[in-house]
């Protein structure tokens, strides 16, 4: 039976205020009136724990759990004696071994597939960029002379899984990393062995009575980051990019519109990409498509959601419906007539909104099981399997829905699939590729910098407002902005994914823009693509001309919704790899204490990137530029933006 929503929720959340996106609202006002609680609602009816918002309590032992005063965070420590700043480096730490070992464990299943495809044990899926493999396995140093393409994958998948087993030197992909950049990580003693030992080593120090210093928990806390960033994503994106694919851009639609009222409707949410590309080619399987016309529909409409679903679409422009906060909602509708699942940011909350709209609500992979759902093992030797029953299943609800369909007709469309490889071409021309004209642009004050804006929404903020206003904001002041995750369908879904968007840029970067007929917001893919903005920095470093290391670099970063543990994994490898890292919402600190002092200021003095925290959108970005501007004055390009004349009203608004 469903929950029932509370009265008092309608009185207290108007729609408006918990999402700007039209067709979540519209769908979250239906919910309310089916008596159908979504998790914008779960979230207003749960109060956040203000110790554990600040990371003032400790449960490493059953002494406790004990709570500090983040008022007075000195002024009393745990049973075991530890302080504020041991408790909140635990904390932390645990977080990012979490996010990080996500990320690993996913790169690693893609490691596995990419193994069968190779050794020809797995035939549903081939090597569709030879090109990048074999550039992938020169760049590592792996003599390929004579060697056939499955040679070359077998010989790449060997040095690859070092990325995870490896327990003494460093990990395969630090040979990309720039060489002053490694030299501070190597003087810090931060690099990563190797995925495995760096989380279990963490998890390791954080056991009570065991590490009981923040510095040196800070350490490992950027080690096991790093394994992440340089390690398991990586490795994902790399070898997803051969098996599947290198993105270039391809236009695609994005919102609850993309769903069809006489089609058979399939959602894949999730992270996995082998899923959604098996489900690809069950809903083109003309025997299935013959079978839903039996039944009455037009065809199979085959959409995505989330990380997944914005890799498809970079990829083969799958029309993509909504973000994280839109995948209750979604069902709501009433068209979905199954949405598969697979790992990462899936609620559990979606099994019962599936049960009252009589959706089918499937997981896929044997990490991530829900109570309640149905469950289809997908088995990458046999995948037609798991997606062809799924598509069946969803051919027989589309023939007895048994409950209103009602889509919001509200479909954007945008440019997606800005891969690291693409942007080098699309700045450069085949013979010239390159970033030059990127760095020249920088240089010359054009371009102000780069700012990557990434990360999840959550229930706690106003769905997709803080992302779209600090970009805005960012392009506005001749910020280029390049995106991943659920952050880039937020700005899909405002529309300004398009070329045309140029408009809302400043003139340098409008210029920019126009020149190359590109949007001034690049969509590069999920979350685990992230990997492709630190290729981007590691590219602007090598091309020369904004200093030595990606500390150097007049570039930023922003998670405006972050909400998942991945989410910190991510955040603490960009600010290791010296890049200014600004979290909205919270951040789970005690300000004025020590280890807080170390993360949002004294890491940068030890030349990596630093912490920063605000839930406003303008005072995020004014922050973004201010750090985008010290660092063009430290590298003496801050007097060579150009000059604009300016009429009266523009002055006096400036003068504001």
């Amino acid at each position: 039976m469903m929950e029932k929503s509370d009265k008092s929720i309608k009185k207290i959340l108007a729609i408006k205020d918990v999402t700007q996106c039209e067709a979540t609202g519209l769908m979250l006002e239906k919910a309310r009136k089916d008596g159908v609680k979504l998790a914008f609602d779960r979230a207003a009816e749960m109060k956040a724990c203000p110790i554990g918002a600040e990371s003032a309590c400790c449960k490493m032992c059953y002494m406790g759990p004990c709570r500090l005063n983040a008022r007075d965070p000195y002024s009393k420590v745990g049973v075991c004696g530890a302080t504020i700043d041991t408790i909140q480096s635990r904390n932390l730490a645990r977080m990012v071994a979490s996010g990080s070992a996500a990320h690993n464990d996913h790169g690693m299943a893609v490691l596995e597939l990419f193994k069968g495809v190779a050794s020809g044990t797995i035939t549903d899926y081939s090597i569709k960029d030879p090109y990048k493999l074999e550039a992938l396995c020169v760049e590592l140093e792996i003599e390929i002379a004579g060697m056939s393409i499955q040679e070359m994958a077998l010989a790449l998948a060997a040095e690859l899984e070092k990325t995870y087993t490896q327990t003494e030197g460093e990990i395969p992909f630090i040979k990309r990393v720039p060489a002053k950049t490694l030299e501070t990580w190597r003087k810090l003693d931060i690099v990563p062995r190797g995925a495995m030992i760096e989380v279990m080593g963490i998890m390791s120090r954080t056991h009570m009575g065991c590490d009981q210093h923040y510095k040196n928990m800070t350490k490992a806390i950027s080690r096991t980051a790093l394994a992440d960033g340089w390690g398991g994503s990586m490795v994902a994106t790399e070898l997803g990019d051969i098996m599947f694919g290198t993105p270039s851009p391809v236009q695609a639609d994005v919102n609850f519109g993309v769903l069809k009222k006489d089609h058979v409707n399939v959602i894949v949410h999730g992270h996995e990409p082998n899923l959604f590309e098996s489900m690809l080619a069950s809903v083109n399987d003309p025997a299935l498509t013959q079978i839903a016309r039996d039944k009455g529909a037009k065809g199979i409409n085959l959409v995505g959601m989330c990380c997944s679903g914005a890799e498809m679409m970079s990829r083969h422009g799958v029309p993509h419906a909504g973000n994280f906060m839109s995948t209750e909602a979604v069902m709501v509708t009433g068209a979905v007539d199954a949405m598969a699942v697979d790992i990462q940011c899936i609620q559990q909350g979606l099994v019962k909104t599936a049960d009252f709209y009589k959706t089918h609500l499937i997981t896929t992979n044997p990490r991530c099981h829900i109570e309640g759902a149905r469950h289809i093992e997908f088995e990458e030797h046999t995948p037609r399997a798991c997606t062809d029953e799924i598509i069946t299943l969803a051919i027989a609800r589309f023939a007895n829905r048994g409950v209103e369909v009602d889509i919001p007709q509200i479909v954007n469309k945008g440019i997606h699939g800005f891969s690291h490889e693409y942007i080098n071409y699309m700045l450069g021309g085949t013979f010239r590729g390159g970033y030059a004209p990127l760095n020249d642009n920088i240089i010359n004050g054009r371009i102000r910098g780069v700012a990557g804006v990434v990360g999840c929404v959550n229930p706690r903020v106003k769905q997709d407002w803080v992302h779209v206003e600090l970009v805005k904001e960012l392009i506005k002041n001749d910020v280029l902005v390049i995106q991943t995750g659920c952050s880039q369908i937020s700005l899909a879904k405002e529309g300004l994914l398009v070329p045309e968007a140029a408009y809302l840029a400043g003139p340098g970067l409008r210029e920019v823009c126009e020149a190359v007929g590109m949007p001034p917001i690049l969509g590069l893919g999920s979350c685990v693509d992230n990997t492709r903005i630190l290729m981007a920095a590691t590219a602007m470093v090598k091309q020369g001309g904004l200093g030595d290391s990606i500390a150097d670099l007049p570039v930023a970063g922003a998670a405006p919704e972050w909400m998942s543990e991945k989410a910190v994994a991510i955040g603490q490898y960009f600010v290791a790899s010296g890049v200014y890292t600004v979290f909205g919402v919270g951040f789970p600190t005690v300000k004025n204490t020590k280890f807080h002092e170390l993360l949002f200021g004294g890491l940068e003095d030890q030349g990596l990137g630093k912490w920063g925290v605000t839930p406003d959108p303008y005072e995020m970005a004014a922050m973004m530029i201010a750090h985008i501007d010290k660092k063009r004055q430290e590298l003496g390009i801050d007097k060579s933006r150009e000059r604009v004349l300016m009429d009266m009203a523009t002055r006096r608004e400036l003068a504001l």
